[in-house]
């Protein structure tokens, strides 16, 4: 008996070893498939080979569901192709500037130089001048704004949007959409795959048999199923007849003119633009369409005199995973390292990456004044605490760090000094910076800025202050939470 039991108990351990064996295997090809084939930074790398290891097999599947695509180098090379079509303008922009032969519209702006030269050089965005641009901070009033912008449409309407809601909000715009290319208007409409779900595939035939060009960016296997968490369009861009440009926050759907009783009032930030950086926010739009659609689009016009001239100079700058360059991200830094008495910061996330969260410190110890604003209400938690582990870590520098409590902030603006401002789609967080397609304006405005931070301040009397205190007194729960989440910071 004792014989057969040891024999059972050998036999047992054997499988195991080499079950064991197989495991360990599998697990370390895949690991070498992370490491080797993707170019990530080490601590995203490291946080996915431990995942691989811990959860076997599991962890990679999750990988390919939450992490970088193996094959984006191939999906964007047309990116790069198309992109050199702009490329011998920004050069030249660039040249003028250098050799001193350009004149700027607003002298200050030159002072700027440095990172103006750094857009032009990293994805050519050029400086445009000349712009009107008109701050939108209410979402009802935004969204009607551009509904009457639409309805006199007479050309063209080029819609993009992260997020498109078939409900009560985006019914109105899709009965617009189809009366606006039934009298002859071309309407393009492109949405984030992800952010797609609940637009209804009814509402999507009936627009094309309306004659509207409706594309989806990275559609999922079925309408309301994605797996694909990364890559996402988080671009918002509007385009009407050439001319009039809207960029910023701002999805559409109830929530976002405060229907949603959960979210309550939604602060946010677009901008509406009339000049020649309409023209950029376009081509944009054409680059995002014509990979969606996978056909040619209409042919590409710019608007050479625009009917309302403006004082904003200002560069719209992109990033996504088809760029090397961070542009946006690039950009914060800049103004952070720029400012010399203020850096304000609204964002709904807060996950800075080391080098952002490095430049932050740097201010605070050089005397520049850091003020940092998130809602208090939450839409994703893990993103939450480790907004605040990033957030106690700058309280301790003496950063003052507001939570708005006016409903939900979702507003994304960068702020340095007086004459600073950059705002748009993008989150100051590290998905935003590199998984996310996204966009924003620069500006070189004083009479901009100074609004901004005025919004700034009125959103502090709806907020509570968040205390170097607080972060101490907070609870052994919170404190594991916030650890954990800081942890999974490269990945939310």
């Amino acid at each position: 008996m004792f014989t057969g039991l040891f024999h059972d108990v050998m036999v047992f351990i054997q499988e195991y070893i080499v079950a064991f064996t197989e495991l360990f295997l599998i697990n370390l090809t895949l690991s070498m498939i992370i490491i080797f084939m993707e170019r990530k930074k080490p601590t995203s790398t490291l946080l996915w080979v431990f995942a691989i290891n811990f959860i076997p097999i599991f962890g990679f599947i999750l990988y390919l569901i939450l992490g970088q695509d193996l094959s984006k180098r191939k999906m964007f090379q047309e990116k790069k192709d198309i992109d050199k079509e702009i490329q011998a303008f920004a050069e030249h922009q660039l040249e003028l500037m250098k050799s001193g032969d350009y004149t700027f519209d607003t002298p200050y702006v030159k002072e700027h130089m440095d990172m103006i030269e750094m857009f032009n050089r990293a994805e050519y965005e050029v400086l445009t001048e000349k712009n009107h641009v008109e701050i939108l901070d209410d979402g009802p009033e935004k969204f009607e704004k551009l509904y009457q912008d639409i309805k006199k449409a007479k050309e063209a309407v080029y819609f993009q949007y992260y997020i498109f809601k078939s409900d009560k909000l985006g019914n109105r715009f899709i009965e617009l959409f189809k009366e606006k290319a039934r009298e002859g208007v071309e309407v393009l409409i492109l949405i984030d795959g992800m952010g797609a779900r609940n637009f209804r595939l009814k509402d999507r035939k009936a627009l094309r048999e309306a004659g509207v060009k409706v594309s989806i960016f990275f559609p999922g296997i079925l309408p309301r199923i994605n797996t694909h968490m990364n890559f996402r369009n988080h671009r918002k861009i509007v385009v009407i007849d050439h001319e009039i440009g809207y960029v910023g926050g701002f999805n559409v759907g109830e929530e976002y003119v405060n229907l949603d009783s959960k979210m309550g009032y939604w602060r946010d930030t677009h901008l509406r633009i009339i000049g020649p950086t309409v023209n950029y926010l376009q081509w944009r739009f054409f680059l995002d369409f014509r990979f969606a659609s996978k056909e040619p689009v209409g042919g590409f016009q710019t608007k050479i005199q625009f009917s309302e001239e403006g004082d904003t100079s200002m560069c719209i700058v992109t990033s996504g995973p088809d760029s090397q360059t961070n542009s946006i991200r690039n950009g914060y830094d800049k103004i952070i390292m720029k400012a010399r008495k203020d850096v304000y910061i609204q964002t709904p996330y807060f996950v800075p990456d080391d080098g952002l969260l490095y430049s932050l410190k740097i201010a605070l110890m050089s005397g520049v004044k850091v003020h940092i604003m998130i809602p208090k209400t939450r839409d994703h938690p893990f993103v939450h605490w480790a907004s605040l582990s990033f957030l106690g870590e700058l309280l301790e520098y003496g950063a003052d760090v507001y939570m708005y409590t006016g409903g939900f902030l979702h507003s994304k603006i960068v702020l340095g000094d007086d004459h600073l401002t950059g705002m748009g789609t993008a989150n100051f967080d590290i998905r935003s910076f590199e998984l996310n397609f996204e966009v924003n304006a620069f500006m070189f405005d004083k009479e901009i800025t100074k609004k901004l931070v005025e919004n700034f301040h009125k959103d502090v009397k709806e907020s509570i202050k968040y205390t170097w205190e607080d972060y101490c007194n907070r609870s052994r729960w919170t404190k594991v939470r916030e650890s954990i989440s800081r942890l999974l910071a490269p990945v939310l």
